[in-house]
């Protein structure tokens, strides 16, 4: 039974963490280990590249075995509380929410691997131009991954909508870059590798920023009900 002294708001978030316990309570933790092995990935892959540090490069590669094995981890634990328990309403949307969650993670650490592996590349050559596009582009979707993490683990769903924004910003660097990096191969045919190289490394930044949007969408769903996927702001559905 609820506090009655509660406010309606705290209410509610008793409400929600009272469905966090036993299996639901395993689930919830290991989605979070996933989040902060793929937060990891990503920042080490990032890293490789700015440092030109193999080792770094490595270990991003290596550590996507642990992601893999999370997701299908994830998934027998969502098949057997759907076949064992019978879950309605929240528990019901947190199964659908985290088999589509772990996948977006797993995505997520499948971008570390290939930035990770382009950072190898490109460490054969000599820089093409100053990295500073590119880390920004890493720097906003570490801070997606955070958000999203924070948002879920915190019971706030109106955190999403700004994390969800972030992603167009992401985009526009994307953008930006593919313009400058087309410059550089017109004006010398000898920058193309390199420059196509960074424009690899610059989509699957913007891949791995897509993934966080979707996972904040499905957090706002899993804690109000409401659908936004399909929204061009999350003010729409209010």
């Amino acid at each position: 039974m609820t506090n009655p002294t509660l406010e309606p708001q705290e209410e509610k978030l008793e409400r929600i963490r009272g469905y966090f316990h036993g299996e639901l309570l395993t689930l919830r933790e290991t989605l979070l280990r996933m989040a902060s092995l793929a937060h990891q990935n990503l920042s080490v892959a990032l890293e490789s590249l700015v440092e030109r540090n193999a080792k770094k490069a490595k270990q991003a590669i290596e550590a996507d075995l642990e992601m893999d094995r999370l997701e299908v981890e994830i998934d027998e634990m969502v098949a057997n509380f759907m076949a064992t328990q019978a879950p309605m309403a929240l528990a019901c949307r947190l199964m659908l929410a985290a088999s589509k969650i772990s996948n977006d993670l797993e995505r997520i650490g499948d971008q570390a691997v290939s930035i990770a592996r382009r950072s190898l590349i490109l460490m054969d050559e000599p820089p093409l131009k100053p990295l500073l596009d590119i880390p920004r582009m890493g720097a906003d979707v570490l801070s997606m991954i955070r958000g999203t993490t924070d948002a879920f683990v915190e019971i706030t769903p109106e955190k999403c909508a700004a994390i969800i924004g972030m992603d167009e910003r992401v985009d526009e660097i994307n953008r930006q870059l593919e313009r400058e990096l087309t410059s550089f191969m017109v004006e010398d045919p000898k920058t193309i590798t390199r420059a196509l190289n960074l424009m690899l490394v610059a989509r699957f930044f913007e891949r791995a920023a897509d993934h966080a949007k979707n996972i904040a969408e499905l957090v706002f769903y899993l804690y109000t009900g409401k659908d936004i996927r399909h929204e061009a702001e999350l003010g729409k559905t209010a």
